[in-house]
């Protein structure tokens, strides 16, 4: 039976990069049946232990081949030693390779079949993705639960999204504030290539009242405008919380 041993070198890195989607693969469909038997909340309590136990073990077999010295708890240690300025710039390089990731699936599932599939899968990946990363950066930057409006301002400003747009926050009550995306790098760069808007009022609407329920379920999130909605030229989404 052949092996891994008969292949050419080229075809061994083939094979190391299929492996490394396979741990990601596989990862994804474990947290996706563990949603689907236990719920959403549990199923990311797993994936903090998963992923507590499971890191150091691969960064330990990993390291040695790419010549990375890490922690006990399998951390680079180059990443240790990286200042403020560097490490917010790697986040932020983090963020645009998110965001990118977000647009070839979308392209590549509307290739495949079209628009509506595409919009559809999206507005539905949304449902889970804006809980988890709520909930990863309340434990990551220690938000309370239950926090009200200023835990979700504070959430807000730990986005993905935040290192990619330009966003603010306007006050008007005690138990309401308006948040405004006055750049979306998505939208700019389809007007910048003579596209129209893309309608992301869809997603939006999941995204943000998701997000915002994990932070608190108390808050009530309210659509003040986002495309296909017409918006005037210094913001292209706008959204209301309430408490």
């Amino acid at each position: 039976m052949a092996g891994v041993e008969d292949l050419s070198k080229e075809q061994l890195i083939q094979m190391v990069g299929a492996a490394f989607k396979n741990i990601i693969s596989h990862t994804g469909l474990w947290f996706r049946e563990a949603e689907y038997q236990l719920g959403l909340e549990k199923a990311l309590q797993i994936d903090r232990q998963a992923w507590q136990r499971g890191f150091p073990i691969q960064m330990r077999r990993l390291a040695k081949y790419f010549g990375i010295e890490i922690d006990e708890q399998g951390v680079p240690l180059k990443l240790k030693e990286m200042d403020k300025e560097t490490l917010i710039a790697l986040f932020t390089d983090l963020a645009k390779n998110w965001i990118a990731n977000d647009g070839v699936w979308f392209q590549a599932v509307e290739q495949q079949e079209d628009m509506f599939v595409a919009k559809r899968c999206n507005d539905t990946a949304w449902t889970r993705f804006t809980v988890i990363e709520a909930r990863r950066i309340m434990e990551a930057v220690g938000i309370p639960e239950n926090g009200g409006l200023e835990a979700l301002k504070q959430a807000l400003g730990f986005r993905l999204y935040a290192r990619l747009n330009v966003q603010e926050i306007v006050e008007e009550t005690e138990n309401s504030f308006l948040f405004r995306m006055n750049e979306c790098r998505v939208q700019v760069a389809r007007k910048r290539a003579g596209l129209p808007d893309y309608p992301c009022k869809s997603a939006g609407l999941v995204e943000y009242s998701y997000f915002a329920r994990t932070i608190d379920p108390r808050i009530k999130t309210i659509c003040v405008g986002c495309p296909p909605d017409p918006h005037p030229e210094e913001w292209w989404c706008a959204w209301r919380f309430e408490l």
